[in-house]
Formats: structure tokens, sequence, C-alpha cells
């Protein structure tokens, strides 16, 4: 059976605020080290890509039953006509993500490996799936980083122009990143300023800013 919990809600200036990639000075964020960086490779829209978020999504649940309180598939892969590199983002809900023995034990026994803690940043936790590759983003109930990654998918999704923008920056931050050597989170840094500007248009039109 499904836990029940009510949902805390983040303030305003919680989900509008944006944070730095950067991890405090002193934490160790990768779990077993930093992987090699690899070419980033941006493909075209994948109508198969819903299907491989419920496969991910069913993995999920055979392992951890009740202690999942939320699944959202977010990220690029989520948007319908978005160009995106081929993983499928997860977001899970779990009573306390940084409560680690609650929940890695059973997701390594399901396939997920665990690679990154940030405890610096809402005690986020990913780990890596393979087929489909997935990255699983495990955060706690009221994690205003939840309700930014629901509310930047639907804005896209609804807003051709902004995804387009989007589109655009991330096939060439791919191509420089890719030419530079660079990590996956060079990749990202190189996206910031796009995503940030989009993301403030829409908390001004939500009222937010």
């Amino acid at each position: 059976m499904r836990s029940a919990y009510a949902r805390a809600v983040p303030s305003a200036a919680e989900i509008t605020r944006h944070h730095e990639w950067d991890p405090p000075v002193g934490e160790e964020i990768w779990v077993g080290g930093e992987p090699a960086s690899a070419p980033i490779v941006v493909v075209d829209p994948d109508p198969s890509w819903p299907e491989a978020y419920a496969a991910v999504v069913r993995r999920v649940r055979r392992a951890l039953g009740g202690l999942v309180l939320e699944l959202d598939h977010v990220g690029s892969t989520s948007v319908p006509g978005l160009s995106a590199k081929a993983v499928i983002d997860v977001d899970l809900t779990v009573a306390d993500s940084a409560d680690e023995d609650a929940y890695v034990g059973a997701l390594e026994g399901a396939g997920f490996r665990l690679i990154i803690r940030e405890r610096g940043w809402h005690e986020h936790r990913m780990l890596l799936g393979d087929d489909p590759r997935s990255h699983l983003h495990v955060f706690s109930p009221g994690c205003p980083e939840v309700i930014r990654h629901r509310m930047f998918r639907d804005w896209l999704a609804t807003h051709p122009d902004d995804l387009a923008m989007y589109e655009r920056v991330k096939l060439d931050a791919a191509t420089a990143a890719t030419a530079a050597g660079e990590s996956g989170m060079d990749y990202n840094r190189r996206k910031q300023l796009v995503i940030r500007e989009i993301y403030d248009r829409m908390f001004r039109a939500q009222g937010l800013i």
C-alpha cells in the first residue's frame, strides 16, 4: 500500500531560488569517484521515452513498495518534442532522502547504483540505472527542486519559443562540452544562464517573483 503523507509546500522564495552547481568546499559528491568524461550526445525526441519511464517506475515500485511517496518523469525526455540525452530522469520522493539505509540497498538490488550524494543540496541522492538508462534523483517531501522540475517540464511543453531556445542551447552546449573533453556537470553549467532565464520568465508569469 502506498504511504499516506501530507505534502509539504515550499514557499515562493524557496521555489524561485537558484542554487549554484558547485558543492560546498570539502564536500565530495561523487560516490566511488567522478566518472571519466564522455561525449555528450543529444538525440532527436524518441516516442519510446514515456514507456522507458514507465519501466523505471515499475522497477522502483517493486523494489520500494510503500516507501515511494512520489515519482515524476522530469528532464528533457519528459517534454514532448524536445531533443535530449537518451537518459530518463526520474524524481523519487521518499520520507527522508538522507536515510540511505531505508532505500539504497533495495534499489541496488533492483539494478540501480548510487553515484551522487549531495548533502548540501536538499540531501539529494542520484542513482544510475541501465536498461533503460536512467538517473533516479531522490528527494524528501517538500523539496522545492521537485516543484521546479515539474514546473519547468510543464512550461516547456506549452511554450514552444522557450522549448526551441532551450533545445538550441542544449545542442550548442553538447557540442562545446564534447569538443573540450568536459563532463556532464560542465555541460549543465553551459546551459545554466538560459535555464535560469526561462525559469525566471516562468516564475514571473505565475506570480512567484
